[in-house]
This record gives structure tokens, C-alpha cells and sequence, in this order.
């Protein structure tokens, strides 16, 4: 069993089908919500730069970055055959600066849970408000946990392209309600041209949260404002009530 980190063509084509609509909604929130044009895109835990490529296509300056150096490689080869620019580099989500102050960032799927502590999560939101003008938003997406919700949960899906077909499957096998972890398992089927299939799985913990402790946590950081929510339809005529019932949310959050 391999590590679906190591393999980013595949993880990249897991995710494909959601690029477009991500980056119609980034769009459509930066009109919305910033008060001036927006150019400058930065985006925290990029991965393989599916919402990178996607959006300096559309013609803003990116800036990307992430701890994967596979998935860093295998985006700068893709700028490279597309011919797009980009400033992509190496950091932590709890550790970073930019050049110049982005008008909005975005982390649109989860990645933001891969930070474990609350003290992480903080020092994450202070280092993305520190790199926005002010009156820049930052599109932060992930998980809510319902009080009610099963702690056994199992997803999957199957995309494909070009005669490659990768099932994804991803399971919940731990939870930890008092330390607010969950263990996530990853799954990964790829059946490639010419009949080879290849199996990668892949295991990691994951912090929970629910609507109020997400709240507590954005108290702790004033220069960040919640100016509204969304789920993941991405309807930005569709602002929705922050509950304890919602999961898949989606936080616009503005520079103070």
C-alpha cells in the first residue's frame, strides 16, 4: 500500500470535478464581499494546485504553498506545461509569510483540520490575516461536526479521465470527542491504462469542531470578522445560518 501523497496525479484527479465551481465561487465572493478589484490570490495548503492553475488561468497572481514536495513538484510542472505563472513554495499552514499582501486567500476542502491544536489553528488565522489588506477575505471551507452526528462515517466516490479511473473512499475509524480528534482513512483504487491497478492508503488525524468551539476560536484572533456562511453548493445568493445542525461549511471571513 502506498501513501496517496506520494502519488499527487491521482489525488489531483480525485478533486477535479469540484475545481471549476470552487473557482466560479472564489470569484463570485471576491465581488461580493471586497470593496476593491481583486488580483492578488493566496492560497494556504494549495496541494497539487488544482484551484493554483485553475485561477491564474483566469488571470490573477497566485501564491501557493504547502509541506508536500511531491505535490508542489508535480504543480510546477503543471505551470510549466501551461505556461502560467505562479509563486509556489514550501511551508507550514501555522508558520508563513508573503511578499506582498494578498487581496483574498481561500483553503477550501479540510485542510485547515490538519491543524491539531487550537494554539496552531490560532497562530494559522493570525498568519492569513496578517497576510490580507485590510478589508481582504479569506474563504475558509471544512467540516462541521453536527452534535448529533454518527461517528462512523464512510464517503466514496469514483472519477475519471483519459482511460484512468481512481475510486476514492474515505472512512472515519477513530473519534475522540474529548481530545476533538478523528482518525481519517483514505483509500485510493486506480485502475491506469493498460490494466494496471494500483492501491494506496493512507491514515490521518483530523481536529473536530464543532459551530460554538469554531466560534471560541475565532474570538481569539479580533482582526479576523465572519461576515457570512455557506455550505458546498457554493450559492453565493445563498448565505445560510450558522447552527449546530451544519457541516459542510464554508466561512467568509474578512480583514479587519
Amino acid at each position: 500500500m502506498g501513501n496517496w501523497y506520494d502519488y499527487p496525479q491521482y489525488y489531483d484527479l480525485a478533486f477535479r470535478s469540484e475545481t471549476a465551481l470552487e473557482a466560479d465561487f472564489i470569484e463570485a465572493a471576491a465581488r461580493k464581499y471586497c470593496p476593491f478589484p481583486v488580483r492578488r490570490l493566496l492560497e494556504p495548503a494549495c496541494g497539487t494546485g488544482r484551484l493554483v492553475a485553475e485561477l491564474a488561468a483566469r488571470g490573477y497572481h497566485l501564491t501557493g504553498f504547502d509541506l508536500s514536495r511531491p505535490s508542489l513538484a508535480y504543480l510546477r510542472r503543471r505551470l510549466r506545461r501551461r505556461r502560467l505563472a505562479a509563486h509556489v513554495f514550501e511551508a507550514d499552514m501555522a508558520d508563513f509569510r508573503i511578499r506582498r499582501p494578498a487581496d483574498l486567500a481561500y483553503c477550501t476542502f479540510d485542510a485547515f483540520r490538519h491543524l491539531l491544536s487550537e494554539a496552531d489553528a490560532r497562530r494559522h488565522l493570525q498568519c492569513v490575516a496578517a497576510s490580507l489588506r485590510p478589508g481582504g477575505i479569506y474563504i475558509l471551507g471544512f467540516h462541521l461536526l453536527p452534535p448529533d452526528a454518527s461517528e462512523q462515517c464512510i464517503e466514496r466516490w469514483t472519477e475519471r479521465r483519459a482511460g484512468t479511473e481512481v475510486t476514492v473512499t474515505l472512512r472515519v475509524v477513530a473519534t475522540d470527542r474529548r481530545r476533538r480528534l478523528e482518525t481519517l482513512r483514505v483509500s485510493l483504487l486506480v485502475r491506469a491504462r493498460g490494466g494496471r491497478v494500483l492501491r494506496l492508503r493512507h491514515e490521518f488525524p483530523f481536529r473536530m469542531y464543532t459551530a460554538p468551539q469554531f466560534r471560541r476560536l475565532l474570538r481569539s484572533v479580533p482582526s479576523l470578522e465572519l461576515l457570512d456562511v455557506y455550505d458546498f453548493w457554493y450559492e453565493i445568493d445563498r448565505p445560510m445560518k450558522l447552527d449546530g445542525q451544519m457541516n459542510d461549511t464554508v466561512f467568509i471571513l474578512k480583514r479587519r
